[in-house]
């Protein structure tokens, strides 16, 4: 009998190649037959997914079959290797030494079309950026549970929706982020429901020995050290996983981030806290414009709907690009079905680097904003520091939206967004810079309560 964990393990079972080598992104005409049916779908999601589609009343569907591994084979057959493919749009993501091999790509029978999206060498080491964020001095913890975090805490009105039990437990998380370096080792998450790690860049290296971004977002939602730092959902399980390249900036990465959305969605996912975004690359010739910003033009974006229509909530960075040319929200923060985090300052005006909307189609974006500016993380030695950016303002307020769902577990993924949305400070009169505003998370709770009252 096939086991659906052992099926994702193929997609990322073969690396060959070391140098420099070219990527390209392979649009199969469709995904061939793998053997596996829908109407046995035990045999490549787990019971946890299975459960979370029925509550959620979505159906398992061909979106979910993976690609056949003959259609894999055929695709070595013209000397590549597969790195990386998504089962939602039927594309594969293969690496080669000769950038000619694009069109032997093109002649096998089972491609639609063939796109270049990287160059580089897959087996340089990544390293830990240096920390610039401004350290500060712990002597003893605070008197408060929540230490140094809770001004971001009671910015959003959050602490009394924990005072009533409800802290995430019984939630499953993804973080999806560019490496979590040292979180393993750290007394802030000791006590920390980790329920496993997943590396889409570099399958046979740990989450744990790369980069620090992902170590600061987590301690924003999930640190549980009392007098020191308690972020927004200590109680909830977490995946861990990276999808971001360090070493270079190509379109490849939104072909991580959405293996590790379908991931996520594989092991029963019910919310993810993304804080990563895209716009520009290292090759200028496969930049976004402003005018893609549309919720359908980019691969990522379009992977952040499908996964929103499969139940999951999403909430995503606006982006920190208010101070440069761009200016704008970045990939995939357009998606209409995901919630866009931007960031604000202490004073609750606009964090300058926040990046702004509204979407090329209209919408508002970003939907809402919390503390971004002087943001208390913990670092990857252990240190409390302040950091800035809409990557700490998302997990701030996605830990709160994990803990209004499980107090209201009857509504549905965007039911919980749009409530999140109505008790925003700016909800009637939303703007371009903070979306619709601050969100009160303690009042959202209290309204759908009285709405059900009222029923």
């Amino acid at each position: 009998m096939r086991h659906w964990y052992l099926i994702i393990i193929l997609i990322f079972s073969s690396r060959a190649f070391c140098g420099e080598s070219y990527g390209f992104r392979v649009y199969l005409k469709d995904k061939g037959d793998s053997g596996l049916s829908v109407d046995y779908p035990e045999e490549f999601l787990s019971k946890a997914a299975i459960d979370r589609r029925m509550r959620e009343g979505k159906f398992v569907d061909e979106s979910d079959l993976p690609i056949a591994q003959g259609y894999l084979d055929s695709l070595k057959s013209v000397g590549v290797e597969p790195v990386v493919q998504s089962k939602w749009f039927s594309t594969v993501v293969v690496a080669g030494q000769d950038s000619a091999v694009c069109d032997e790509l093109k002649k096998l029978s089972i491609v639609d079309s063939v796109k270049w999206i990287w160059k580089g060498s897959r087996y340089s080491r990544q390293s830990v950026p240096a920390d610039t964020s401004m350290l500060y001095p712990l002597d003893e913890p605070l008197e408060n549970v929540y230490g140094y975090a809770e001004k971001q805490i009671k910015m959003l009105n959050g602490i009394k929706l924990h005072e009533e039990g409800y802290r995430g437990k019984g939630m499953r998380v993804a973080i999806i982020d560019a490496g979590f370096y040292n979180a393993d080792r750290l007394s802030v998450f000791a006590s920390l429901d980790i329920e496993g790690t997943r590396n889409m860049v570099s399958p046979e290296e740990s989450v744990y020995d790369s980069d620090d971004h992902g170590t600061k977002v987590l301690s924003c939602i999930a640190a549980d050290e009392p007098g020191v730092m308690v972020g927004t959902a200590p109680d909830a399980s977490y995946w861990l996983i990276k999808s971001e390249d360090g070493r270079s900036e190509y379109p490849i990465e939104e072909d991580y981030w959405i293996a590790a959305v379908e991931f996520a969605d594989s092991v029963g996912v019910k919310v993810i806290s993304s804080s990563l975004g895209y716009f520009e690359f290292d090759s200028e010739a496969l930049n976004y414009t402003p005018s893609d910003l549309d919720g359908k033009t980019a691969l990522i974006s379009r992977a952040a709907d499908f996964a929103a229509e499969k139940g999951i909530l999403l909430f995503v960075s606006a982006g920190n690009e208010g101070t440069g040319k761009w200016n704008k929200i970045t990939f995939p923060s357009d998606a209409a079905n995901v919630l866009t985090v931007g960031a604000v300052t202490g004073e609750k005006k606009k964090s300058n680097f926040s990046s702004v909307g509204f979407t090329a189609d209209g919408r508002v974006k970003p939907d809402v904003v919390a503390l971004g500016t002087s943001t208390t993380v913990v670092d990857s030695s252990g240190n409390i520091r302040y950091s800035n950016g809409t990557s700490f303002a998302t997990p701030v307020l996605a830990g709160l939206g994990i803990c209004l769902w499980q107090a209201l577990p009857w509504l549905s993924n965007l039911e919980v967004m749009e409530l999140i949305r109505e008790v925003s400070s700016q909800y009637k009169r939303p703007d371009i810079e903070l979306g619709y505003g601050i969100p009160d998370i303690y009042k959202a709770l209290k309204k759908e309560r009285q709405d059900v009252r009222n029923k």
